[in-house]
């Protein structure tokens, strides 16, 4: 698998990453053997960068990667997760904030300066692991926060950033960012902040472009490593508009589906699967070092593999630029 440069970091990311959000038990329970199963798989497969977070099964996913490394070995990979969220044995019924299982942690947000480390001393000790190579802010943006989001940024930057900047500094991390929905953010940090590299969840995509006005060519102009997730838009991406299709982490509504309909449409005339698609024009972008991608067995990284490495005719982009679906230009 090919490596790129994480923008100026120095670190080298595989072009496909594995989403460590799955294996925390996301929409499924999965036993420990195949989660750890699907993590030796992707990394056997040449996939180096493993993304997670606390938030990902309230720390079950950063445990099952702990398992996984000392099966292949930490020198093998680039380990990326996040702060912001501080995790402690719960009391009777906690928020599951999504995950169908987990662990029996309560999460509490958390975006000072000693929550930043005290978030990361949890992950070093979930992992098994003395060293993290990217250090994420997880979830500053409006859909998580709503109003409060403005309150939150500069606790952030007062805070957690700070953490990270001293740790980047005496080599303890070596790239610290964002891990984030929403690129408005990732321009507002940018701009006062000393970031290495941004994770950005479903902003540039078949369905959703808004990162690419302003965010991504500022990224590319200085240096900013960019990681995108969420390139299926929660699912509707690689299943099509099926009944009870996800965007966004919420049924898909009829104008979604209705896209997404054309779309396949198009990429159907071209003997392109959807999902094929959807990977392809996320990793055309120049600024975009890796597109990372979840799975919860072995077969869906071969599967996500054959999508990247399959052939892609120019002439899918121009027809679905023609119809209107995606800018000019976009995805070739």
């Amino acid at each position: 698998m090919r490596m790129k440069s994480l923008g100026r970091s120095g670190l080298m990311v595989s072009e496909i990453g594995f989403g460590a959000a799955p294996i925390g038990d996301l929409y499924a329970l999965l036993d420990d053997e195949a989660a750890i199963a699907v993590v030796v798989a992707a990394v056997e497969a040449g996939m180096t960068l493993i993304d997670t977070s606390p938030l990902y099964g309230h720390g079950l996913s950063e445990h099952r990667i702990g398992t996984a490394i000392r099966r292949l070995g930490r020198e093998r990979l680039v380990l990326c997760t996040k702060v912001g969220r501080v995790m402690s044995p719960a009391r009777g019924a906690w928020d599951r904030e999504g995950y169908v299982g987990g662990l029996p942690f309560a999460a509490t947000l958390d975006y000072s300066h000693d929550g930043a480390l005290r978030s990361l001393e949890q992950s070093l000790l979930r992992l098994g692991t003395d060293r993290i190579d990217i250090a994420l802010i997880h979830d500053l943006d409006r859909r998580n926060h709503g109003d409060a989001l403005d309150g939150h940024v500069e606790t952030a930057i007062a805070g957690a950033y700070r953490a990270l900047l001293r740790l980047r500094d005496e080599g303890v991390v070596r790239a610290i960012g964002l891990g984030v929905n929403e690129a408005e953010i990732c321009l507002r940090l940018a701009e006062r902040c000393d970031i290495d590299c941004v994770l950005l969840a479903g902003r540039y995509t078949l369905l959703d472009r808004s990162a690419a006005e302003f965010f991504l060519p500022l990224a590319e102009a200085r240096g900013i490593g960019v990681m995108l997730g969420g390139v299926f838009n929660s699912g509707i991406l690689a299943t099509g508009a099926i009944p009870g299709a996800r965007y966004d982490y919420a049924e898909a509504g009829p104008d979604i589906r209705s896209r997404v309909e054309r779309i396949a449409a198009i990429c159907a005339e071209h003997r392109v699967a959807l999902p094929v698609a959807a990977m392809h024009f996320a990793r055309a972008h120049p600024a975009v070092s890796s597109v990372v991608l979840g799975a919860v067995n072995p077969r869906e990284v071969e599967r996500n593999l054959a999508g990247w490495a399959a052939e892609v005719p120019a002439s899918l982009w121009a027809d679905l630029a023609a119809a209107g679906l995606i800018p000019s230009g976009a995805g070739a």
